[in-house]
């Protein structure tokens, strides 16, 4: 299924004064919409060309509201402008198309509207696609939404057969239909960004095969870790990320169409044909539950989340390590910018701007977590909020990831900094206690051994390495010639063995299982 475009960056108002925003002068109308020329020829004789001007332009005076044969008057400007979605959810259309071509076949397969009915909608529905992706369609605000517009447009077009696609369905079950479908799609997108990132990455490793790096913790030198190693660290990272929003699709992959407002239907509608249709797993059992259900969403955004958390910690470390105190990466001038004021300057930016975007991320969940944090069963118009913060941390996710793949692409590491950052430290200090462990010292006191090894060389400002046998004897007599098997971040990495470890047998493992896993060509230079 295509993917639809996410959305731009939302539009921000500009206020001129408080004096303008409490004057008594009414707002200013809206400039009027220039009218769309048509090109294509007409599928629809006469009824499209009746309908022709509603697509041209908007219209001078409001037309009566589908759901307003119970009122006397029309909502105002204000009101309209206030509570209108379709300037965001109108990138729901194929979905809402999609969704109305399976309900309307249901019920003609039910005998509630005729097969004839049936056509007259679906070759309609296949008109106002066509329009709305050759940017022919209109939308209206008047019309107040994605589905409205398509509705009133198909009744427009086709007249009579139009007003009984609403038969047994509720913008309720509708919109959230149109919004689970549109979920669905999008995590595929993510995933396949997510693998393209894991690909980066597992690349990355490849081509520098045997680069020991220092390992840190609370930001202090702790061990030497192979660099693969630590790039590995990330792919698995991700791959959770990603088992994450399929386990997500699965939970949302249940169809709400036909509960209707709240309570369902009294007609003889079939929602496990338009389920199924849909490529959804079954109905939701509970209509009241499938109207009012937003769970789905938190747990897309949540997802999303940990993944900008992710990718934030993979920023930080990346601009850390192109900094001149550490100097272990130069990203290419094609992923750097510069300063406007400060010629010699060189910025990861992009990977500081995935830092950054990684709050908007959590925002957004933030945000759909207190909108439904106090809403009553069934459905609220509250609801409609929902739209723009899991548009735009799908499109804010895609473009991190994507970044990333991108800087990934353009680093070398610069093994010369790297070798000489690795003595400091006393990075093989475990690996000794490790010795001492398997000449039978209890670790505590093999840990106590070690302490008092490593001030010793830094009274003497040298390595642990180069403290000669008589000086280890001199802390304990179990030390031998053997001890210098296990100094030296080389040797020290050598001696890693356990499952998931930094040693090189370890880590080969584990990257042909994501060359293979991945589909990479590991043999040759990437």
């Amino acid at each position: 299924m295509v993917m639809e475009s996410l959305p731009s960056s939302f539009p921000t108002p500009i206020l001129n004064s408080p004096s303008t925003i409490f004057s008594d002068q009414p707002f200013p109308k809206p400039r009027p919409i220039v009218p769309l020329l048509h090109t294509a020829k007409p599928r629809f004789e006469p009824l499209w060309c009746t309908m022709s001007r509603s697509f041209e332009t908007e219209t001078k005076s409001k037309e009566a509201k589908l759901w307003g044969g119970r009122f006397e008057e029309g909502v105002t400007d204000i009101v309209e402008k206030f509570t209108e979605s379709i300037s965001f959810d109108k990138q729901l259309y194929k979905h809402d198309i999609m969704g109305s071509k399976a309900h309307a076949s249901m019920l003609a397969k039910q005998g509630l509207i005729s097969v004839s009915d049936r056509d007259s909608i679906l070759q309609g529905l296949d008109e106002i696609e066509r329009l709305i992706e050759a940017g022919e369609f209109v939308w209206r605000t008047d019309r107040e939404d994605v589905h409205m517009n398509i509705e009133a447009a198909l009744t427009d077009m086709v007249g009579e057969p139009a007003k009984k696609l609403h038969t047994a369905r509720s913008r309720n079950d509708q919109a959230s239909t149109d919004f689970r479908l549109w979920c669905r799609d999008a995590i595929h997108r993510i995933v396949a960004s997510i693998r393209h990132l894991q690909v980066a990455l597992v690349k990355l490793a490849l081509n520098n095969e045997g680069l020991i790096v220092p390992g840190y913790t609370h930001l202090q030198r702790a061990q030497p870790v192979l660099l693969q190693h630590l790039l590995l660290a990330y792919v698995e990272q991700l791959d959770r990320d990603a088992g994450r929003l399929l386990d997500c699709k699965a939970r949302l992959n249940f169809s709400p169409l036909g509960a209707c407002a709240l309570a369902g239907t009294s007609l003889p509608i079939d929602r496990f044909m338009t389920a199924n249709a849909l490529g959804f797993t079954a109905p939701m059992r509970n209509s009241i539950d499938a109207v009012s259900d937003r769970d789905f969403v938190l747990e897309f955004l949540s997802a999303n989340s940990i993944i900008a958390i992710h990718l934030s910690r993979l920023g930080e470390e990346w601009v850390l390590w192109a900094s001149e105190e550490f100097g272990f990466i130069t990203p290419s001038d094609s992923v750097s910018t510069g300063s406007s004021i400060m010629p010699q300057k060189k910025n990861p930016d992009p990977m500081e701007l995935v830092r950054g975007k990684s709050a908007r991320v959590i925002g957004d969940l933030v945000t759909l977590l207190t909108l439904c944090k106090g809403l009553p069963l069934a459905y609220n118009r509250d609801l409609q909020e929902d739209k723009e913060p899991t548009f735009d941390s799908v499109k804010t996710i895609v473009g991190m990831l994507e970044v990333s793949a991108e800087f990934a692409q353009n680093i070398t590491f610069n093994v010369e900094r790297i070798q000489k950052a690795l003595p400091a430290g006393y990075l093989d200090a475990t690996t000794l206690a490790d010795y001492l462990v398997e000449k039978g010292i209890p670790f505590r006191t093999s840990h106590d051994i070690v302490g008092r090894s490593v001030a010793l060389c830094v009274s003497k400002n040298c390595q642990l390495q180069d403290l000669s046998l008589h000086e280890l004897r001199s802390l304990n007599p179990v030390f031998d010639e053997d001890v210098y098997e296990f100094l030296g971040v080389e040797n020290a990495v050598k001696k890693f063995s356990s499952y998931g470890s930094t040693g090189s047998g370890c880590v080969a493992k584990q990257l042909g299982h994501w060359v293979t896993k991945l589909g990479i060509d590991g043999s040759r230079p990437h």
